[in-house]
């Protein structure tokens, strides 16, 4: 019987949370996608893994029996497919560095060609996620290394460092009214509607909507995008504001959108992040020491 790793997960993901509102966010897809992988696990396995009720998502005896192997069924195949990229990655010598929007800004190609420099032959492949991957690759191992924003899902499971810290500005509609002022005050963006991440971002939407920043307000969503195109589209043509790093208005200057500096919310972050098994991978780690060191010069 071939049973896909993907299934395993998501089977563990609501064997750990006991719900599938909060696993659906955990694993950034829909709860009705959610759902369906849990019966299509069941339907290979031939076994009801959980008894469904109001109160949430009871392990079965068959399904308490999946949950106690499956961690290490899923780390061991994890393990071969590290083992197998790395040797492919090594054979070609290409280091494969996920990133969301800008990157690391302007540090991005003093960082490539650092690394060059310290890894000669060696070539960094930039692979651009979408949003609805705050993590830019990491938790799926399609990258060896990110450069993302933080705070993002799942960071806690992974190595970290912040490189650099920018503001959150706004980005507008230009004939939007707040759009003839210097400066914005983000109280007076409570009641605009946003253009959002996808909802099953979790907390990396809550975050870039300042969810927790609004007083109790909560927030209006107006589109949902999850490509800089389609989110600075939705933005032109009215649908709504959002928040964005000030590097925005340099990288992301477009007719019809109008970046403004915003006061009364946090900054935001971007970090270099890696795998915790990569501690040891010295190609990984000159890649980081670049970051490092390409930003401490800013």
């Amino acid at each position: 019987m071939d049973v896909d790793t993907r299934l395993v997960r998501s089977f563990l993901a609501v064997a750990e949370e006991g719900n599938l509102t909060r696993a659906a966010e955990r694993l950034y897809v829909s709860q009705p996608a959610l759902t369906k992988q849990i019966r299509s696990l069941e339907t290979q396995l031939g076994v009801r893994l959980f008894t469904r009720s109001r109160a949430g998502m009871a392990l079965t005896e068959a399904g308490q029996a999946l949950r106690e192997r499956a961690p290490g069924l899923l780390a061991a195949c994890d393990q071969v497919l590290r083992e197998t990229k790395s040797a492919a990655r090594v054979a070609a010598r290409v280091l494969r560095v996920g990133f969301l929007a800008s990157a690391a800004n302007e540090a991005t190609q003093d960082i490539v060609a650092a690394f060059g420099r310290l890894r000669p032959g060696w070539r960094v492949e930039m692979l651009q996620a979408a949003w609805s991957d705050p993590s830019a690759g990491l938790a799926d191992g399609e990258v060896d290394a990110a450069l993302l924003r933080l705070p993002f899902p799942g960071q806690e499971a992974l190595r970290h460092e912040v490189l650099l810290e920018e503001p959150r500005w706004v980005a507008l509609p230009s004939s939007h009214p707040l759009a003839a002022r210097a400066e914005i005050a983000f109280a007076d963006l409570w009641d605009e509607p946003f253009v959002a991440a996808p909802q099953e971002t979790g907390e990396w939407r809550d975050y870039w909507l300042a969810a927790g920043e609004r007083d109790g307000r909560p927030p209006r969503v107006g589109a949902t995008t999850d490509q800089p195109d389609a989110w600075l589209q939705a933005i032109a043509n009215g649908y709504g504001v959002a928040l964005a790093p000030a590097s925005s208005a340099r990288y992301y200057a477009r007719p019809g959108v109008t970046y403004r500096p915003v006061t009364g919310v946090s900054p935001t972050r971007v970090g270099i992040a890696w795998p915790p098994a990569a501690d040891t991978d010295p190609v990984v780690q000159d890649f980081v020491r670049c970051c490092r060191e390409a930003c401490a010069s800013m």
